[in-house]
């Protein structure tokens, strides 16, 4: 089997994606390796064909380990013992694993279940809670098409889900369920946040308020469940009615709105009630916040701009001159770092769902679905197909048919004793677990061998980062393995409580006499994932130039490292094969909006690192060198370089950059099209030509989450700038001897391809300078 097809097979079976498929035995040979030794783990993979086991995992004795029993672990069925693969634990089988023998195994000591799913015994005492926090500040069309919308999932919700309403405009409103005739509400000022004992008190839900006692067999009740929690969240198949009725006469806030204007907000205070609501009725428990935002915060604690239209919203040019449009911003994002602080401790997923033609303050919310583990959705309106089938596919369910939601999640990693844990990057928070296994540097969230996972689905992608802890003069033993385990409890959305564990095996070789072994096992796809979640946490903090020159020095010294090459000669560079693409990735990572803020806005910039830092590879490395096939008479669909010399005036190209799909059409194709060549008999071709690249793209907007964007263009066309936003600009003004012609005289000129206006170096230069700067003595 060669590295590719191992790494695919990897991949399909555990979810796991490694830099290095071959590790470094010690410490300094790790660090002159350049990419760290790290991987991309989808914890919740899914897998229909995993067998069910229905009892709970045997873990290792030795308290500092508890590994969980896997194919890798020496067992004797003779004796009845088993030896742990992560600290070599000598353990005896549990005495129901008496029937044992070599042709009578348990499912987790078979090896094509290196990863394997328990649901254990007990379950969880409270199904899972929907809370829905909407905007009142939105134009009547909005308005309208956002109750839809809220009403609609209702019908998609689990059954007994727990379900609650609270609208906000100036002030914040908490709604109250079956209340027979009336719609009852408690009203909060919008200008303060509130504290959750008193909330509690208002409320009458908490130890200190005066609780009501619910009257004999009241909907929602359950043993064990504050009492007051009825009242504002019940199961949605008993209060659907009432609540859809409640959501259907919500009207605009009535507060007026002057002349140049905002509306005044209180998103900051809404979000403050809904978590003081669950934290007093529902703690530590699967639990769903879906705000919806029309618009950017403008009224109390929370605010990113005032509610006067002069006074714009910040910029990345205003947040980094400190400018007096930024000034709310620092303020303001650790208003919403502490929200999100108190959400992830108690297990309570937040989603945002922002809708509006300008920023709505995502910039400073996005510490809420970072930690949390929830969605964010951009849009420019409610009333848009876009945002309407994203919010449908919320609630999608897998190939089993169930809800494709893990709630209050925790994700432990163990590893062999020559390995440690330097972080994790995803969103996760620390649960500030010590080990043996924990580093001394950190990348991501380090200093923890666990972390909480306040929601994981099928696509939950975590990035880990490892240290080699072996040191000079403690060799490896030839022919052994690093082992590493991944164990992730969560609450299925059945109530279920599951333990998935994968564990994995990775050989050992040492550099300075195997270096050509280290460099087959490189996987070129997912370190340049891993160096871009790496350079983004770096870039939170860093300078963007800084980012962007420590980019360019782990390159070069990749190159060094592993290119062939004569001293001072930039013609003899050469890469081995499984190295050849990585600069180019690199290349464009340095080009997207990941690394490069000009031309987006802050909330454009925390949207698309959100995206990056929770998808699995191959999404994440759409997002950074999208793909590009081309359609024409020639010869069937085929990929093609994302350049410019692919665009060609008889040729359609279909670009997926993940956030958008675009369909350009060549500028001698828009003719013929708009001449209406094929709806004339005789131009099938052409008919099946035009409709080829339709077909696939609807094919990615059905099944991708959130839904991307479609753009259908023309060569020359305004919009055919996402396309040549993309390509590598080889051909440009400059040297293509641009004259101002049509495209397709340009195109004649310059025989293929279409010049760029940019000033931006190509991909060719690029690789110019890196070949110079790799074979120049260090």
């Amino acid at each position: 089997m060669s590295y590719a097809d191992f790494i695919n097979a990897s991949e399909d079976t555990d979810g796991v994606r490694f830099s290095w498929n071959v590790l470094p035995t010690s410490r300094i040979e790790a660090t002159r390796m350049v990419v760290p030794t790290s991987c991309l783990i989808t914890p919740l993979k899914e897998r229909p064909d995993l067998p069910p086991v229905c009892y709970d995992p045997v873990l290792c004795s030795k308290s500092s380990c508890q590994a969980v029993l896997n194919p890798f672990c020496n067992i004797d069925t003779a004796s009845k013992f088993w030896v742990c693969c992560i600290c070599g634990q000598r353990n005896q089988f549990p005495p129901h694993y008496k029937d044992i023998s070599d042709q009578n195994l348990p499912a987790e000591l078979i090896q094509s279940f290196s990863t394997i799913e328990y649901t254990l015994r007990r379950t969880a005492t409270v199904p899972p809670v929907f809370l829905f926090v909407m905007d009142l500040c939105l134009d009547e069309e909005d308005l309208q098409a956002l109750k839809e919308s809220v009403v609609m999932s209702l019908s998609l919700l689990p059954p007994n889900a727990l379900v609650g309403l609270i609208t906000y405009g100036t002030t914040v409103q908490l709604h109250e369920l079956g209340v027979e005739g009336i719609c009852k509400s408690y009203v909060f000022r919008g200008t303060k946040e509130l504290e959750t004992k008193s909330l509690q008190t208002m409320l009458g839900i908490g130890p200190q308020g005066n609780r009501q006692q619910p009257q004999p067999g009241a909907a929602g009740q359950r043993p064990g469940v504050n009492v007051g929690a009825n009242r504002f969240l019940q199961p949605v198949e008993k209060c659907d009615m009432s609540l859809t009725d409640i959501i259907e006469e919500l009207q605009r806030d009535p507060w007026p709105i002057q002349p140049a204007m905002r509306p005044l907000r209180s998103t900051g205070p809404a979000i403050s009630v809904a978590l003081g609501l669950l934290e007093a009725t529902y703690p530590s428990t699967g639990a769903r916040i879906m705000v919806f935002a029309g618009g950017p915060p403008t009224h109390g604690p929370g605010i990113v701009t005032t509610n006067e239209l002069k006074d714009t919203i910040r910029t990345h040019h205003d947040m980094d001159k400190e400018t007096d449009s930024a000034r709310f911003s620092k303020k303001a994002k650790k208003f919403y770092d502490k929200l999100a602080d108190r959400a992830s401790n108690n297990g309570h997923v937040v989603d945002l769902y922002s809708c509006h033609f300008d920023q709505t303050g995502l910039h400073e919310m996005c510490g809420l679905p970072n930690q949390t583990g929830g969605h964010i959705v951009m849009g420019d309106s409610f009333n848009t197909s876009l945002f309407k089938l994203t919010f449908q596919r919320v609630f999608s369910k897998d190939l089993r048919e169930q809800y494709n939601m893990g709630f209050n999640g925790f994700f432990e990693i163990k590893a062999c004793r020559e390995l440690k844990v330097a972080g994790v990057i995803g969103p996760c928070i620390s649960c500030n677990k010590p080990g043996p296994n924990v580093g001394e540097t950190a990348i991501g969230v380090g200093g923890t061998q666990a972390w909480k996972l306040c929601h994981v689905d099928n696509q939950t992608t975590l990035a880990a980062y490892f240290e080699i802890a072996n040191l000079p003069g403690q060799p490896i033993q030839q022919g052994s393995r690093a082992h590493i385990q991944f164990i992730t409890h969560y609450q299925h959305s059945s109530g279920q409580m599951r333990v998935r564990v994968t564990t994995v095996a990775r050989n050992w070789a040492d550099p300075s006499i195997n270096l050509p072994s280290i460099a087959a096992g490189f996987d070129q796809e997912a370190a340049c994932v891993l160096m871009a979640r790496y350079a983004v946490a770096r870039a939170q903090t860093d300078e963007g130039p800084d980012v962007l020159r420590w980019v360019d020095r782990m390159l070069i010294r990749v190159c060094q490292k592993f290119g062939q090459y004569q001293k001072d000669n930039p013609q003899s560079f050469r890469l081995p094969a499984n190295f050849e693409l990585y600069p180019s990735f690199m290349f464009h990572l340095r080009r997207s909006q990941f690394l490069q803020v000009f031309n987006n806005s802050p909330d454009e910039t925390a949207y698309y690192r959100h995206k990056l830092n929770r998808e699995d590879c191959i999404n994440a490395l759409t997002m950074i060198q999208p793909t590009l096939t081309s359609y024409s008479f020639n010869g069937p669909p085929a990929p093609v370089l994302l350049d410019t010399s692919s665009i060609a005036v008889d040729s359609i190209l279909l670009l997926d950059t993940f956030f958008h799909i675009l369909i350009f059409h060549g500028e001698t194709i828009a003719q013929w099209r708009k001449q209406k060549y094929h709806e004339q008999p005789g131009h099938e071709n052409f008919r099946q030509l035009l409709q080829a690249p339709r077909d696939d793209a609807q094919e990615i907007l059905q099944s991708r989450f959130p839904m991307p964007r479609y753009v259908d263009c023309d060569q020359g066309g305004s919009q055919a700038r996402f396309l040549l936003a993309k390509v590598n600009p080889s051909l440009t003004h400059n040297n293509a001897g641009f004259t101002g012609q049509s495209y397709g005289q340009q195109q004649e000129q310059v025989n293929g391809g279409a010049p760029v206006l940019t000033d931006d170096v190509s991909l060719q230069v690029f690789m110019e300078h890196l070949k110079k700067l790799a074979v120049a003595p260090s």
